[in-house]
């Protein structure tokens, strides 16, 4: 078994563990789960230790024949774009199953659907297969409808089923576009390098419907306007863990899967549609930023924020740049971590107050300074204020798109939601933290060991990244002037 094979399949066979463990044994269950995931997380840092990143090749490669009738290989290895994904996806799930320890219902299930979800997630970013990709797309959808239909709020099940039939929806059109491609390749195939060969070759009318068969399905994940809709209401009635597995892992597939299938597969239509993405990557900016300015809920708030803020990513990747695509993968990252924390932090105000409405506190910096510290952090990291890692994604996205000409009017449109994100984080801020003591919240009292055990290495890499995002940008650019490169494909 290869590397990539040990960390995307740990989380499962820990998931099978548990599953054999007795279900009054809770604490030994939280063990595993916890053990797993941590050794995932460390295996995967062990991946960015030996990581070659002075090539754009693929790396600890693995491939053998898997249904050799149909040219289906199980195929899998990284670059820097799956590396970032992959060491993004291990950190969230670890700090996610920490903060998970305080869920008392059916503990059992619901961590082994955590690290199935885990493994599913991984799968997604380092399967070279399009075959093999489908099926781990697909494979979290199962534990996302269950981890949110079981342990979510009082409208779970609606936002289960919302949530399963929009992303099913859009893998209905992905799955229609893969079938295509791949009978339209000579040999058939489904392996991403042999259609890195050939797909570029293919007519401009049928890469413009391919392109368009897979943005659909990429697009709901995002979430991409006016597939955004499921996304609020997932948020708010999922757990707090999943949510920052939603938020932090589960929109960047949709991101991934354009950077990495639809653009350097499909570059003709690429280029003629990358302007629409700006379009609809602009609206997602200032549609999500004035949906969260008018929330009392704090949790919907972020919610739509995730809309704003995956707007920026859409935009680098529109540009079709490597400066525009360090942004959008910075982005992808920062908001992975940014809203991650703000998820956890959410969640541990509502454990104490069973409320999330922004008109009902007041004052709780005087009670609650550590939270009211660490809030502060991530919500200035959010509205990118300089020195912190939301600032420099950003500026990357836009200085990319503002490159292009044509980009230019929609990139000045899309600087509004800056000005917007910044007002409602700031709103929430005053309402919240400053002002008179609601002397309601007497009893409050101020973040737990585990919870800071979750939220401080977030808040440390949201300053880390923001002071020195060479540490990221280093093993991203070989990859992503590469991936610039093939769209460059003469046009047929």
């Amino acid at each position: 078994m290869g590397v990539l094979s040990f960390i995307t399949f740990l989380p499962l066979i820990g998931g099978i563990i548990i599953l054999l463990t007795p279900k009054e044994k809770t604490q030994m269950v939280r063990a595993i789960a916890a053990a797993s995931s941590a050794a995932v997380f460390v295996a995967s840092l062990w991946l960015w230790a030996n990581f070659n990143t002075t090539t754009s090749d693929f790396q600890f490669v693995e491939k053998v024949n898997w249904i050799s009738t149909f040219n289906i290989h199980y195929f899998m290895g990284i670059d820097g774009l799956s590396l970032s994904m992959v060491v993004l996806t291990t950190l969230l799930t670890l700090l996610s199953v920490i903060a998970s320890f305080g869920i008392e219902n059916r503990v059992k299930e619901y961590f082994f659907f955590f690290l199935m979800l885990e493994t599913a997630m991984l799968g997604v970013f380092v399967a070279l297969d399009l075959f093999l990709f489908y099926v781990f797309w697909e494979l979290t959808l199962v534990p996302m409808y269950f981890l949110i239909g079981i342990w979510g709020g009082p409208k779970k099940e609606y936002a289960a089923i919302k949530f399963f039939l929009f992303t099913l929806f859009g893998s209905v059109f992905m799955l229609i576009a893969l079938l295509t491609l791949y009978f339209n390749t000579n040999p058939h195939t489904f392996d991403y390098l042999e259609l890195l060969k050939q797909a570029p070759t293919l007519a401009r009318g049928l890469q413009m419907w391919l392109f368009l068969g897979l943005y659909l399905g990429f697009a709901v994940k995002i979430p991409a306007f006016p597939f955004h809709t499921w996304l609020p209401l997932a948020h708010v009635e999922a757990p707090t863990a999943v949510s920052v597995i939603l938020a932090g892992v589960l929109l960047k597939m949709g991101l991934y899967g354009i950077m990495r299938f639809s653009l350097p597969l499909l570059p003709v239509a690429a280029q003629r549609l990358a302007f629409s993405m700006a379009v609809i990557a602009c609206i997602n900016i200032v549609y999500g930023a004035f949906c969260s300015l008018a929330q009392t809920d704090i949790k919907r708030m972020i919610a739509y924020s995730s809309v704003n803020h995956m707007g920026y990513a859409m935009l680098g990747v529109a540009s079709l740049n490597v400066i525009g695509f360090n942004g959008a993968v910075l982005q992808m990252i920062n908001h992975g971590i940014i809203t991650g924390a703000l998820f956890l932090l959410v969640g541990v105000i509502y454990d104490r107050a069973h409320t999330r409405d922004v008109n009902a506190f007041g004052g709780l910096g005087s009670k609650l300074p550590v939270y009211t510290g660490i809030m502060t952090l991530a919500c200035f990291a959010s509205l990118g204020l300089p020195l912190l890692s939301g600032f420099v994604s950003e500026f990357l996205c836009f200085l990319g798109s503002f490159q292009v000409v044509a980009y230019r009017y929609v990139t000045l449109i899309a600087l509004l939601g800056i000005l917007i994100t910044a007002a409602f984080f700031l709103i929430m801020i005053k309402k919240v933290f400053l002002g008179t003591f609601n002397t309601k919240w007497e009893k409050l009292t101020d973040m737990n060991a585990r919870e800071l055990i979750a939220t401080v290495p977030l808040c440390v890499l949201m300053v880390l990244f923001g002071v020195l995002p060479s540490l990221l940008i280093s093993p991203l650019n070989t990859t992503l002037s590469h991936l610039v490169d093939l769209l460059k494909f003469p046009q047929p």
